[in-house]
């Protein structure tokens, strides 16, 4: 059974930022995209990059070590559709930020 798990305060993660979160034993890169919260893998399936650590441009993060894209919205790789990573619903109660696992 899915579980929502308190990640961060929407306070804590302004528009266009990004928060690596620990949730379950997994490494979860959290963005706040104009307001709507997303969140995936933090771990890039190329080379293990932290997503957490990417520039934010729009709905797309860019791995800091070898630029591959990723849209923060699906995990969708704009450079490989075969390297996807997992993206977890979330949903924000009041100020916390919760995050399906």
């Amino acid at each position: 059974m899915p579980n929502a798990v308190k990640a961060a305060v929407v306070g804590d993660l302004p528009p266009g930022t990004s928060k690596l979160v620990t949730l379950g034993g997994v490494d979860i890169a959290l963005f706040n995209v104009g307001g709507r919260f997303c969140a995936i893998d933090n771990a890039c399936p190329h080379r293990g990059g932290p997503l957490a650590d990417g520039s934010l441009s729009g709905t797309t993060v860019t791995c800091p070590w070898h630029a591959w894209e990723y849209d923060v919205t699906t995990g969708a790789c704009l450079n490989n559709p075969a390297a996807k990573v997992r993206s977890y619903p979330v949903q924000v109660q009041g100020d916390d930020v919760l995050v399906t696992l």
